[in-house]
């Protein structure tokens, strides 16, 4: 199956991004599924690079870069990325720079979307 994940929440005060995370990554574990991630307002912190966290906290940016690892497509809203003065330059590796157009091909393209 083909599934869609959108995450809004910011990367840490909340744990509905990083639960967002953990749900893909198991999705990705059943044969012949496929996964997209699309990040929404201060969910596109996630994808930033040089996170440092306390020792035994997790790191949601590594936790990306093991989904894209798993080869799931990781989008940022290009809008949201501006607003909060997030370059390209400073996402993790594997991820991109989205937009709306593509939030809806990806919908299209998926069986089930999940919004978190």
């Amino acid at each position: 199956m083909k599934f869609l994940f959108v995450l809004h929440d910011p990367p840490y005060g909340t744990e509905r991004t990083y639960n967002g995370i953990r749900w893909a990554r198991e999705m990705l574990e059943e044969d012949g599924n496929e996964v997209k991630v699309f990040l929404f307002g201060d969910a596109v912190i996630s994808a930033m690079d040089g996170q440092k966290t306390p020792n035994g906290y997790y790191n949601v940016a590594k936790m990306i870069r093991g989904l894209v690892d798993k080869e799931a497509e990781i989008g940022s809203c290009g809008a949201c990325l501006d607003a909060r003065g997030v370059s390209e330059e400073n996402v993790a590796r594997g991820t991109h720079r989205s937009s709306m157009k593509e939030l809806a091909q990806w919908t299209a393209w998926a069986d089930k979307t999940i919004n978190v």
